[in-house]
């Protein structure tokens, strides 16, 4: 028994597709990438705001934190002047007792160098604690007023993530179903053609990467088409781009009255 070879097709072959069938798959992929830009474009800017304002309150609160660990660090400076100050003081007190029991003058003038010594200690060390008092100060001041621009900045995240929020529960089933949409017809145009599609998209301001001939001009730059070049894109028996901005063209009359295979 002889056996016969089953082929079964998984993906459109390129070359079985007729042009006028690529050319209709890339204007409705078109249709449909266009809608998706207009619900980006309700977005507007919205996205990019919210992000920017969750960086720059995650920097305000690191910088809080620093704010806070350097008082923290000023206040133990204190706290360790003081305590030098109290130990200046007990030497002071230790070595003018010794100086009653001194048995000549190099002794008494010894001890008397170490009083001075801790003496200056003492000054240096309640000029340093006034430094450090001071530094604590101006950092606690400044806890509380980057503390008062990050409350403002939270107000103001959470009124863009609500108007957010609010725009995309709109629109996000409809922008769901049409980026599937999208996904469908790139798998029915070869990854060549979508390529140099993708390509031009992205080149192009308003993302137009398949237009169509509209009074005789480019329906993308609107430069003026040779009336035979107009016919060889009515007919769509090949892929014709514009000659001044890149687009491909198509009659969309033509193709939506047209039935792909």
């Amino acid at each position: 028994m002889a056996k016969t070879k089953t082929k079964t097709k998984t993906v459109i072959d390129a070359i079985d597709v007729p042009i006028e069938n690529k050319l209709k798959f890339l204007y409705e992929l078109q249709l449909v990438d266009s809608k998706i830009d207009e619900i980006v474009h309700l977005r507007g800017e919205l996205p990019l705001e919210v992000q920017d304002l969750e960086d720059e309150i995650a920097g305000l609160e690191t910088r809080i934190k620093n704010y806070q660990a350097e008082a923290r660090e000023m206040e133990s400076m204190v706290l360790k002047k003081k305590n030098d100050i109290e130990t200046a003081k007990a030497l002071i007190k230790k070595y003018g007792e010794q100086q009653k029991n001194v048995r000549n003058n190099r002794e008494f003038d010894s001890l008397s160098k170490e009083i001075e010594f801790q003496t200056l200690e003492i000054e240096l060390s309640e000029k340093k604690i006034k430094e450090f008092s001071f530094q604590h100060k101006e950092k606690k001041r400044l806890v509380e007023e980057t503390s008062g621009v990050l409350s403002d900045k939270k107000i103001a995240l959470e009124a863009k993530q609500k108007e957010l929020k609010e725009i995309t529960d709109e629109t996000q089933r409809e922008e769901d179903d049409l980026r599937k949409k999208s996904e469908a017809y790139k798998g029915k145009i070869e990854s060549r053609l979508y390529s140099a599609y993708q390509r031009i998209r992205s080149n192009a301001r308003n993302g137009l990467a398949v237009v169509s001939v509209s009074r005789d001009a480019c329906g993308g730059c609107f430069n003026r088409i040779p009336p035979q070049r107009q016919v060889d894109i009515k007919l769509s028996k090949k892929i014709i781009v514009c000659e001044y901005c890149g687009r491909i063209l198509i009659d969309a009359d033509a193709l939506t009255g047209s039935k792909a295979e």
